[in-house]
């Protein structure tokens, strides 16, 4: 069903009175567009930002230093830094955020393509959870604005596995 995760999310947003804002990298503001292609999302959605580079991390998001040269841009540290920044930013209600490696290159060793960190933020804390996605490029982009959707939708107390 086309669009499902987004018009399940601005249900639940809208049924719970809470805003949302997001925080990307590696999904380039994919997560952001889905999101804001459901009308009325302006009574949800406070803002996202793209933060590709980690200057931008760290100068507008408020991501430390010092937690991406310890951890590296990609790593659960750095999304969680990237969600409670953007939360604290918008002042949202909640925020997610999505940090990793889409490839084809950029991997490492203990950092494959396909890598994915994404951070949930809320007044009652964080999650972070670690992903490893295949296929190319756009596929694994799309895989993880999926994985973002659901991880929000599941912060809300609903599992997309229901219909």
């Amino acid at each position: 069903m086309k669009n499902f995760l987004e018009k399940k999310l601005a249900e639940e947003l809208v049924k719970q009175r809470k805003t949302i804002c997001l925080a990307e990298s590696c999904t380039g503001g994919l997560v952001s567009s889905r999101v804001t292609d459901v009308p009325g999302s302006s009574r949800y959605f406070t803002g996202g930002f793209i933060t590709y580079s980690n200057s931008l991390k760290t100068d507008v998001l408020r991501v430390s230093p010092r937690a991406i040269e310890e951890h590296g841009a990609v790593s659960g540290q750095v999304a969680q830094e990237m969600a409670r920044g953007a939360r604290a930013i918008a002042k949202s209600d909640l925020a997610a955020s999505i940090t990793g490696i889409a490839g084809p290159g950029g991997e490492t060793d203990e950092k494959p393509v396909g890598l994915a960190y994404i951070a949930f933020s809320s007044n009652r804390g964080d999650i972070v959870k670690r992903y490893v996605f295949e296929g190319d490029r756009l596929e694994i982009k799309h895989r993880m604005a999926d994985a973002v959707l659901e991880m929000i939708l599941e912060n809300l107390g609903f599992s997309p596995q229901e219909t």
